[in-house]
């Protein structure tokens, strides 16, 4: 019987949203469950798991930077203070399993567990792992992952292909017409969501506010922007924010029904809005975060090129060839259908089900 799980990580979205998919999932199956979170101070974790409905307790910990800077200095002292603070907890709250999901906290909480003879498990979402995920490698019990040929970071018999898990709301029941309506899109033009995050993406914005005239000269084609809420006083009431044929939005608060009215969906090319894309089956222009570790987003995103269920633009080649591609990519059916089909071919529907099966069985 699963009684006490902890689970650690957090530092974007793109862990902080599929650990709380397995949350979600374990106390569904089991809804005694006692679930501990364990973040970052001042992360987004802090934030968005009380939402959720989770208890969380914060380490005073951060990432080493890769380049020389004093912030390193620090980095020992919050090591060591976390994996104190880590022990603390566990002893505490005693748990059966802690499942780690990348990110800073999940460092020292996961190799306290492993020195105290805890059940461990790690959710590698990327292609290519970050640096707490390979450290922890050789201390855990099971690493799940998303990717195919993951062996070659990990050690092979532990290595579980699961897949990501993702946000079950995502698959409503609501049709396109009511998608359509809630934005307030036209039902018989064709639409382009432009989501760069909650809070937006920098080169996307400057790319719609630069094609103004591209995209009013294009009143057939609909847009959905996310601007973002670092970016609502310098965008929201841009030009092309202003046009008949762009719906412009700070945050959209219904992601299922975005994806649902899309067409086609321009965005970055993190593992949890990948694997979303696949699960719905939705055409994509990948632009890759040029702004995270070891560069991951372009490993993510040429997966799927690769197996030509997506097409990508560098962040670097954005602002003179997105809107053009989007443009012309928007009125090829054949060629949408495609993309959608492969990227639906990649799925992995099942993956929060395939983790919590490995969580039980390391219990049991």
């Amino acid at each position: 019987m699963l009684r006490r799980v902890v689970i650690s990580g957090g530092g974007s979205g793109g862990h902080v949203f599929p650990a709380i998919a397995i949350a979600n999932a374990l106390k569904e199956r089991f809804p005694n469950v006692e679930i501990l979170f364990v973040g970052a101070k001042g992360k987004i974790e802090m934030e968005k798991v009380p939402l959720a409905g989770y208890e969380i307790k914060g380490l005073w910990i951060s990432g080493l930077q890769r380049s020389l800077t004093w912030r390193n200095v620090m980095f020992p002292i919050k090591l060591a203070d976390s994996l104190v603070k880590a022990r603390r907890i566990l002893r505490e709250f005693k748990p059966q399993v802690v499942v780690g999901v990348g990110g800073f906290a999940s460092g020292p909480t996961l190799y306290a567990a492993t020195k105290m003879g805890i059940a461990s498990l790690v959710q590698e979402q990327n292609s290519f792992p970050g640096l707490t995920n390979k450290w922890l490698a050789k201390q855990v019990d099971r690493i799940c992952v998303a990717y195919e040929g993951m062996d070659r970071f990990f050690p092979t018999d532990k290595v579980v292909l699961t897949g990501n898990p993702v946000r079950s709301d995502l698959e409503s029941s609501s049709d396109k017409r009511e998608a359509q309506s809630y934005f307030g899109l036209a039902r018989n033009k064709p639409t382009i969501l432009v989501m760069g995050g909650s809070l937006g993406a920098r080169t996307f914005n400057q790319v719609m506010d630069g094609h103004t005239k591209e995209i009013g000269d294009s009143p057939s084609v609909q847009w959905l922007w996310q601007i973002g809420k670092i970016y609502r006083d310098t965008y929201l009431e841009c030009k092309t924010a202003q046009l008949e044929n762009v719906r412009a939005q700070v945050f959209i608060d219904r992601m299922d029904l975005a994806y649902r009215a899309a067409d086609l969906i321009i965005c970055r090319a993190g593992a949890l809005t990948i694997s979303e894309l696949c699960l719905l089956g939705k055409p994509a222009i990948l632009v890759p975060s040029p702004n995270v570790a070891e560069d991951h987003q372009t490993v993510n995103a040429k997966a799927l090129v690769e197996k030509n269920a997506a097409r990508m633009i560098t962040d670097g080649n954005a602002p003179l060839h997105l809107i053009d591609k989007a443009l012309q990519l928007i009125h090829a059916e054949k060629e949408l259908l495609t993309l959608a089909a492969q990227a639906k071919n990649l799925a992995r529907p099942k993956a929060t089900d395939k983790i919590v099966e490995e969580i039980l069985a390391l219990v049991r």
